[in-house]
């Protein structure tokens, strides 16, 4: 009967499954490795995949009837409501927008023409670009964000081909770093690049009326119009809602990671009045011989 075990000062090696293989040697003790060593390694590679992360929230729970899910959620404190029910992790020193989306999700719906609208865009290459399109209701003073889409690595050609089915008459605000000539461009700016691919670029880059492009005032004015009821976002628009679940402050800094549809809804914000009406409504109204500016006091 002969013995199994490795000769006398050695070890066997083992595979990653802590199995022996079939041929064994001697190893010195440099070179020992046991089981754990083996799990460890594989487990560091594994840390190294590619990980993707899936939001699910009480609504996912189709076993539960909605009056089961809307009894759930009232059990639990109003605090704690968004992170037991929707997953949305609480980061950092808070989030940027404490808002519960009730009060700012709303479904999808045929937006009269007469509203005027706004795009706007956040460039990015490694990290998305972000476009989203602002339409305004200036009787009730409520903005709309209808559309949203969020890519990366692509050229402004590219999105170009995507944004122009919006509408080619659509004006677009752009942030500052548009100014900047990219290699990629032959020296040419990013928003005459957008521009020379058929985007109605505005003239200057998003900022207020008195020339200031403070974030946090953009973000306070988001803000404010969240918590009055002024600020409404499609129900469809599940990107969006992502970047607004975990927008938040690390040490009172806004964190600027995943956060670029809600940059680009900022700089709408900022240039809210460059807003449009469809051109179409206004050949409509030269028939009747009655043309307006629905603007006209907020210019």
């Amino acid at each position: 009967m002969t013995s199994d075990l490795p000769p006398s000062g050695g070890d066997v090696r083992q595979d990653r499954g802590g199995r022996c293989p079939a041929s064994a040697k001697k190893i010195s003790p440099k070179q020992h490795h046991t089981s754990d060593d083996c799990q460890n390694d594989s487990s560091r590679k594994a840390a190294q995949m590619t990980r993707h992360v899936t939001f699910m929230t009480i609504d996912d729970a189709e076993h539960y009837t909605p009056q089961q899910r809307a009894e759930i959620i009232s059990a639990y404190p109003a605090h704690e409501r968004e992170a037991r029910a929707k997953g949305i992790p609480v980061l950092g020193s808070g989030r940027i927008f404490p808002v519960a989306e009730e009060l700012i999700v709303c479904e999808p719906f045929r937006l009269p023409r007469y509203w005027p609208r706004l795009g706007a865009l956040d460039f990015g290459w490694d990290h998305p670009s972000a476009a989203v399109e602002l339409a305004w209701d200036t009787e009730a003073d409520v903005v709309y964000v209808s559309k949203a889409c969020r890519a990366s690595q692509q050229t402004p050609a590219m999105q170009a081909l995507t944004l122009k089915l919006w509408g080619e008459w659509l004006p677009w605000a752009w942030p500052r770093d548009g100014r900047r000539e990219t290699l990629e461009g032959a020296g040419v700016a990013l928003a005459k690049q957008y521009a020379a691919h058929g985007l109605n670029m505005l003239s200057s880059h998003a900022q207020f009326a008195d020339g200031s492009v403070s974030v946090e005032a953009g973000l306070m004015e988001m803000l404010d119009r969240m918590q009055s009821g002024r600020f409404k976002v499609f129900s469809t628009l599940l990107p969006w809602f992502e970047e607004f679940r975990l927008y938040h402050r690390k040490d009172g800094q806004v964190v600027k990671l995943r956060d670029d549809l809600m940059a680009a809804t900022r700089y709408g914000v900022m240039m809210l009045r460059e807003a449009v009406v469809d051109p179409a409504e206004f050949r409509t109204l030269r028939k009747s011989g009655k043309i307006s500016d629905p603007l006209e006091d907020y210019r």
